[in-house]
């Protein structure tokens, strides 16, 4: 079999990376081998691969090249969930909050958007979303805040003999 110049590199380095992916190191050392006249027989009694596997990938890289040794993309269920649906849920998320909520939960955003639960940890993982975890200072909108700050700094600031203040956060 003849092997490109550029090519022998490149099946070198997916046979031997660790990282590379074992169907992936097979295939070029099925190709190496070829190029190095080894028969398809011994290639597949040496790999204990059968055959039929050899000649398969010996066949893609006569036609294709490198290339035909990548996998192709399989059939599958075609996908559900548009570019649009993923930019609306990310817009509701950055750009607004829920009815009587400081932050979006998955389940929430589900019913506002209508697309499942699941799919919507999926969007907020793939673009690094987090509502839950605000980082941002938020002022309390509650009408009785000012008089409970001037108390609690008051008992921090001057705290009353032999006592001990404790704060507990909310959340």
């Amino acid at each position: 079999m003849d092997l490109q110049a550029e090519d022998r590199p490149v099946l070198e380095g997916w046979a031997q990376r660790r990282k590379t992916a074992q169907a992936l190191a097979m295939r070029a050392r099925i190709v190496l081998k070829a190029a190095d006249g080894v028969s398809a027989t011994a290639t597949a009694l040496e790999m204990k691969v059968c055959q039929q596997t050899v000649g398969k990938w010996r066949k893609r890289y006569a036609e294709r090249g490198v290339d035909g040794l990548l996998d192709e993309p399989r059939p599958g269920q075609p996908r559900k969930i548009t570019d649009a649906d993923v930019e609306r849920v990310l817009t509701l998320t950055l750009e607004s909050k829920p009815k009587a909520a400081t932050h979006w939960s998955t389940r929430e955003m589900a019913k506002a958007s209508g697309i499942n639960q699941t799919a919507i940890s999926r969007i907020w993982c793939a673009f690094s979303l987090a509502p839950h975890r605000a980082e941002t200072f938020k002022l309390s909108k509650d009408p009785l805040f000012i008089d409970k700050v001037r108390d609690i700094v008051g008992l921090y600031m001057n705290p009353p003999q032999r006592a001990l203040v404790l704060c507990v956060d909310e959340k």
